[in-house]
């Protein structure tokens, strides 16, 4: 039985308090082996000596949470493996921006479950090569979980869904839907000339930004 896990992050809230709201999805055949990049990523933090901590890129860019008492140059170290990481793994991704200047926070949950129902039909060959999809979230937002879960099931059929907890700090997949999620707000922030301080630290400029990052992580966009 063929076996796809889809790990889910969000950028943002429903609310007006921010300006974009982001959810991004993280595809991962289970039949494509993805300890082994797991394991090379481990020991590269070992051989430099880097603690090894769950990946959260909006704590570890401004140093807080688990990265409070690390340098400038650590994070940043930290952000170049774990990227390496995620552009060496077997994985898709998608992901789904709104504005809410255009989206109104009211109308954002039925518009992006739409939104997941058009891109899952879209892709139904894609989706239907599997006889199981198991979805992980940690469950932050009780909106994001029903519009998932009733989307997957609507096209897929619900004896294909299984729904499982997708804490980060257990699930380095559910660390690499972060940093994508992450860097498609950055990418939306750049183009905007909106972007912050801590963006322009660790990036440059969105030149820089697009050629050393984002190109490279957008192969593995599923469309």
């Amino acid at each position: 039985m063929r076996e796809l896990s889809v790990f889910a992050d969000e950028s943002g809230d429903s609310s007006h308090q921010s300006k974009y709201y982001l959810l991004t999805l993280v595809f991962h055949d289970q039949g494509n082996a993805i300890m082994p990049q797991i394991e090379k990523h481990e020991q590269t933090l070992k051989d430099a000596s880097l603690p090894d901590v769950p990946f959260h890129l909006s704590p570890l860019m401004n140093g807080h949470g688990d990265f409070e008492n690390m340098g400038l140059e650590t994070r940043k170290q930290l952000l170049v493996r774990f990227f390496t990481f995620v552009k060496l793994a077997p994985i898709k991704y998608k992901t789904f921006l709104y504005k809410k200047s255009e989206t109104p926070p009211e109308k954002l949950m039925n518009k992006m479950k739409q939104d997941i129902i058009n891109f899952l039909f879209e892709n139904i060959e894609f989706f239907q090569q599997y006889d199981i999809v198991k979805l992980y979230y940690d469950q932050g937002q009780k909106l994001i979980t029903a519009n998932l879960t009733a989307a997957m099931d609507y096209v897929i059929t619900k004896n294909a869904t299984e729904f499982k907890d997708g804490n980060p700090a257990y699930y380095r997949l559910a660390q690499a839907a972060d940093l994508l999620c992450g860097f498609e707000l950055i990418a939306t922030k750049f183009e905007a000339s909106s972007q912050t301080v801590t963006d322009e630290i660790f990036f440059i400029n969105k030149g820089s930004f697009k050629k050393n990052y984002l190109r490279k992580v957008r192969e593995k966009l599923l469309a």
